[in-house]
């Protein structure tokens, strides 16, 4: 039975690469998990994070949270100076469900929130970015998930309608976001489980 979905998107950061803040600050909270937690929270790190995906210069996003918190300044220049230890690597499960997707003939593009000024880093050294049609990074288009307008603006680009798109996201309010658009929607929490229901829309 074929499927309506003629587009697979995809999310990077936590669904093809495992990023995340802990992976860097656990070596400066050793042992102390929930210290590094209430110092993230304190800073309020995602929202922070978003404005650099939003386009914004990581030397002027440092400055601005290292004025607000003096006492933090190092951790802060930790996060850009050592930003490539928040990457453990590829989630393989999932980098192995994308070659698959590539080789049945599946149209496959990428919507991530990403620093313009990071992204690149990672797209010279992970080869599976090459299995891509197309792609739109926030920091490059100074939008981010959840807006509608980052998902429309791939619309825009890939010339499919939400409908015959699916969406593969870690994040909840993108998902969220995306279902309202009228976007196909699987939010990913590993690769066994993102291959189930591939299989379940018959795309795998």
């Amino acid at each position: 039975m074929n499927s309506p979905i003629k587009a697979i998107i995809f999310d990077f950061g936590g669904v093809l690469l495992d990023w995340n803040p802990h992976n860097l600050y656990q070596s400066y909270f050793p042992n102390q998990p929930q210290a590094m937690e209430d110092f993230l929270n304190e800073i309020n790190f995602a929202a922070w994070n978003a404005q650099q995906d939003k386009g914004r210069p990581f030397a002027e996003g440092v400055a601005e949270l290292s004025a607000q918190f003096p006492q933090y300044a190092h951790l802060i220049q930790a996060y850009r100076e050592h930003w490539d230890n928040s990457i453990i690597g590829p989630i393989s499960g999932t980098v192995d469900i994308l070659h698959t997707l590539k080789q049945d003939g599946h149209p496959l593009y990428g919507l991530s929130n990403w620093s313009t000024e990071t992204f690149p880093r990672v797209l010279q050294k992970y080869d599976f970015f090459d299995l891509f049609d197309d792609m739109v990074i926030s920091g490059d288009v100074k939008l981010v998930k959840p807006d509608p307008a980052i998902f429309n603006l791939l619309l825009s680009k890939i010339d499919y309608s939400a409908s015959e798109c699916v969406l593969i996201d870690d994040s909840l309010p993108n998902i969220d976001t995306a279902k309202e658009l009228g976007f196909a929607t699987i939010h990913f929490t590993s690769a066994e489980q993102l291959q189930l229901e591939l299989q379940e829309i018959n795309l795998l």
